[in-house]
């Protein structure tokens, strides 16, 4: 049998490392989180352009990118404080869409479905942390 027609294993699950933070589920759903604010955000009112739009992508945007940047540093403690920190502006980006319907900038339906995104990337994100932190103790 040729090298690059190997048999499928069905039965046995390979864990590959993640070679990038692209490949991470919870990098993919915060982005389409981000794509979500940034498409109701722009029909807010132009008077909240540096108030609660500003803040609100700022929020959302952090998630992503805290993501990617822990993955990238050098050690797992460093991944873990990034992901703590996308964590917390997850919860900011969750204020802020319960603000955002309350000042009627969004529908009930739009904001439900940022906060169902949401709560899926915070599932993913503390997956992944419990995770990490298990690898930390099993190499002490």
């Amino acid at each position: 049998m040729a090298a690059d027609r190997l048999p499928l294993a069905t039965n046995l699950k390979l864990v590959m490392p993640v070679q990038n933070y692209r490949e991470l589920i919870v990098w993919q759903k915060a982005m389409g989180l981000v794509k979500l604010v940034y498409g109701f955000t722009k029909k807010f009112p132009k008077e909240e352009l540096f108030g609660l739009t500003l803040q609100i992508r700022k929020a959302v945007v952090s998630v992503p990118s805290n993501i990617a940047e822990g993955q990238g540093r050098s050690s797992t403690k460093d991944f873990l404080r990034h992901l703590a920190i996308a964590y917390g502006s997850l919860m900011e980006t969750e204020t802020q869409i319960i603000i955002s319907e309350m000042q009627g900038y969004i529908t009930v339906e739009q904001s439900s479905e940022g906060m169902l995104m949401s709560a899926e990337v915070g599932r993913l994100l503390n997956g992944l942390v419990n995770s990490l932190e298990r690898k930390i103790v099993s190499c002490n």
